[in-house]
C-alpha cells in the first residue's frame, strides 16, 4: 500500500506540477502574444483619441475664427448700414436743398413775370385810358375849342417842344 500511496503522491503532484506548467505556459504565452495586442490595442485606442481631441482642438479654433468672421461681417454690415443711413441723409439734404432752391427759383421768377404782367397790364390800361381819352377829346373838343383857342394851344404846344419841355 506504500507503493500505492506513492503513486498516488506522484499521481497528485504530477497534476500539480502539470497545472503549474500549463499555469507557466499560459503566462508565456499570455505575454508573448496577447500583452503585446493588449498595448497595441490599447495604443491604437489612445492614437485616436489623440486624433479625436486633435480634430475637436482644429473643429473648436475653426468654431472660434468662424465666430471672430461672423462678429467681423456683422461689424462691417453695422458700418455699411450707418454709411448707408449718412449717405442717404445727405443725398436727402441734398435733394431737398436743390427742390428749395429750385422752388424759390420758380417763385422768384413767377414773381418777377407777375411784375412784369403787372407792367403790361397798366400800360395797356393806360393805353386804353389815353385812347378813350383821346376819342372823347376828339367828340368833344370841336365842341369847345374854337379857332382861336386851337391855335393858341398848338402854338403853346410847339413852343414848349422848341425848347424841349415834356
Amino acid at each position: 500500500m506504500e507503493n500505492n500511496a506513492f503513486f498516488e503522491h506522484v499521481a497528485l503532484w504530477s497534476q500539480v506540477a502539470g497545472a503549474v506548467a500549463f499555469l507557466l505556459a499560459m503566462v508565456v504565452i499570455f505575454r508573448k502574444y496577447m500583452v503585446p495586442a493588449v498595448v497595441a490595442n490599447q495604443q491604437a485606442r489612445n492614437a485616436e483619441i489623440a486624433e479625436a481631441e486633435t480634430r475637436r482642438a482644429r473643429m473648436q479654433a475653426d468654431a472660434a475664427k468662424a465666430r471672430v468672421e461672423v462678429e467681423t461681417a456683422d461689424r462691417d454690415a453695422a458700418e455699411i448700414r450707418s454709411r448707408i443711413e449718412a449717405i442717404a441723409a445727405r443725398d436727402r439734404e441734398h435733394q431737398l436743398a436743390a427742390a428749395k432752391a429750385d422752388g424759390e427759383r420758380v417763385v422768384h421768377n413767377a414773381e418777377g413775370e407777375l411784375e412784369r404782367a403787372r407792367y403790361a397790364a397798366r400800360d395797356r390800361l393806360r393805353v386804353e385810358f389815353i385812347e378813350k381819352a383821346l376819342a372823347k377829346a376828339r367828340a368833344e373838343a370841336p365842341a369847345r375849342v374854337d379857332d382861336t383857342t386851337n391855335r393858341r394851344l398848338v402854338e403853346t404846344t410847339l413852343a414848349d417842344l422848341v425848347q424841349g419841355k415834356p
